[in-house]
């Protein structure tokens, strides 16, 4: 029996000792069944990581299938979008399917839930429906056409099927109880007229199964042991169950599971929401590395390893509950801390002369001190650099340990240089810093004897790359009051953009993940503006452990 982790994996472990599988060799089976209405974003990692953990550790299956009974917000941009993240994460599902595939089916067991009297055509719109459906406290009103006969209905159904009726003018309903408790099984709607043109099937149906009958009998048509949804899904519960014993589909019958869902902070969780910033331009696109969708996250430079580890570490739990976004960002800089390389980038660039160099060397610099087996590489020194225009004081404050005139400091796997001067423009303000070097105090090999505090990065200016630097921000503003709408609560300056000066070592690796010394992690990458680097996350680490 496999160690149990989670309240899930308890579950099953339950099931397997009572022989609730032994009919199927104890193969378990979950899916992941996403909507293709958007890209997935980082709650759904939270899923995936449950679905396909349960996979592994009982040596199971796990299916990726496209709930895709919604033709209006369907298209098959999402769907690639949705296999593109599956592969970048690392999830090697079973099948890919599609409840499409099943809409034969699935009719097949509407005329059936006609036929045993379970369910009946309503003609009563969306509105009436939701009036007589009742309240928390009061039941539901019985829907005139609620006892239609069953040669009725049959007929009536077809017709729906056929085309004969607008829109809206008719719906099948199942035929349960309108005074139950759980409103959700006060007469539920089954399928609905909508002509619309599927991405798959084109315009062979004019009506569609809605996700409560489509989403349950997808899962007994694939043999799922387990269906492992979110939270909000529990008052489902009993309709799931009720559309699963109803349908006809032998023993075990699949068993739904909820969990709590990943909630963060500053971070936009609605797919809807997330659409509606891409069509009003507020965003670049699904994929900017400031949107929390997988795309933009894998965009931004974000490890897949660092988002498995963020979901493994926050668990599964039953209640709902808010994880910091710095919790997130702290599991992304641990795994670069462990595997990115060093490399050094100027964003805002100030010349600095050495006075006393002539000619160029090279020096040795460390890829990665926490893997020292890379050893280490080869960057070129000479007479003219870029430092960091706030390395520079001209009104140091209390223990300013980098550079101000008579100071000293280290340049970062290079020398010790003395500030003597600097000049200005005609504002004031500083363009270059004069400096002298100590020939002794080379890095690793250093018999000065003078002792520099501070260590500062730089960049050779012979060389140097121009490079475009963007910086993100939160796309939301902590939440001040509770209840705000997403719309109320934007950061209207979430990407910042810079130009700076990078060693050419960063210009011949694209689409790699670097830690800038002293600045923070970043992505190489190009786009319309050239060479750039993308920020993935800061050196600091705000996370209250």
């Amino acid at each position: 029996m496999a160690e149990t982790t989670n309240f899930i994996e308890q579950i099953i472990n339950e099931e397997l000792e009572a022989g609730k599988f032994e009919s199927r060799g104890n193969k378990i089976v979950t899916r992941f069944p996403p909507e293709p209405n958007g890209y997935l974003h980082i709650g759904h990692c939270k899923s995936l990581c449950i679905n396909f953990g349960v996979k592994e550790k009982y040596n199971g299956e796990c299916n990726l299938r496209m709930d895709d009974t919604n033709p209006a917000k369907e298209t098959m941009e999402y769907v690639q979008s949705i296999i593109d993240s599956l592969d970048w994460l690392g999830f090697h599902y079973d099948r890919i399917l599609y409840a499409s595939d099943y809409y034969d089916k699935m009719y097949e067991i509407a005329e059936k839930l006609i036929l045993s009297g379970d369910a009946y055509v309503c003609d009563l719109s969306a509105e009436e429906i939701t009036a007589t459906r009742g309240t928390l406290t009061e039941p539901g009103t019985e829907s005139p056409y609620r006892n239609r006969t069953v040669e009725e209905n049959l007929q009536l159904f077809r017709d729906m099927k056929a085309g004969k009726y607008a829109d809206g003018a008719k719906v099948l309903r199942a035929k349960i109880d309108m005074a139950s408790p759980n409103i959700n099984m006060r007469d539920p709607i089954l399928y609905r007229i909508a002509r619309a043109t599927h991405y798959r099937t084109g315009d062979k149906w004019c009506i569609y199964p809605m996700y409560d009958f489509a989403h349950p009998v997808s899962d007994a048509i694939e043999g799922i042991t387990h269906s492992i949804c979110t939270l909000e899904f529990e008052d489902h519960r009993p309709l799931y169950n009720w559309v699963v014993e109803h349908s006809g589909f032998p023993e075990p019958l699949p068993r739904q599971i909820e969990f709590a869902r990943l909630n963060l902070t500053n971070t936009v969780m609605s797919k809807r929401y997330l659409k509606k910033l891409v069509d009003e331009g507020k965003v670049h696109g699904w994929d900017d590395p400031r949107m929390p969708t997988l795309a933009g996250l894998k965009n931004r430079g974000v490890p897949p390893e660092a988002l498995k580890d963020f979901c493994n570490k926050i668990g599964v739990s039953k209640a709902n509950s808010e994880c910091q976004y710095s919790y997130l960002e702290a599991c992304i800089r641990d795994y670069l801390n462990a595997n990115a390389e060093r490399a050094m980038a100027v964003l805002d660039p100030l010349k600095l002369t050495i006075t006393n160099y002539e000619g160029e060397e090279e020096l040795d610099f460390e890829i990665n001190q926490f893997k020292p087996e890379l050893g280490t590489r080869k960057v070129k020194f000479g007479k003219t650099l870029y430092i960091e225009r706030s390395d520079f004081s001209l009104d140091p404050p209390p223990k300013y340990y980098r550079l101000k005139v008579g100071g000293v400091v280290r340049l970062k796997s290079a020398y010790i240089v003395r500030c003597d001067g600097y000049r200005t423009d005609e504002g004031g303000n500083v363009t270059e810093v004069l400096c002298s070097y100590i020939p002794e105090s080379r890095s690793g090999n250093d018999t000065s004897g003078v002792k520099a505090k501070g260590v500062i990065h730089w960049v050779n200016a012979a060389d140097a790359q121009d490079v475009t630097v963007k910086q993100y921000e939160c796309l939301l503003c902590d939440a001040a009051y509770p209840g705000q709408d997403f719309s109320e609560r934007m950061n209207c300056d979430s990407e910042h953009i810079l130009q700076g000066k990078a060693e050419p070592y960063l210009a011949e690796q694209m689409d790699k993940s670097f830690q800038l010394m002293r600045t923070g992690y970043y992505k190489t990458c190009t786009d319309e503006d050239g060479f750039c680097l993308s920020e993935i996350v800061s050196l600091k680490d705000n996370f209250n452990k």
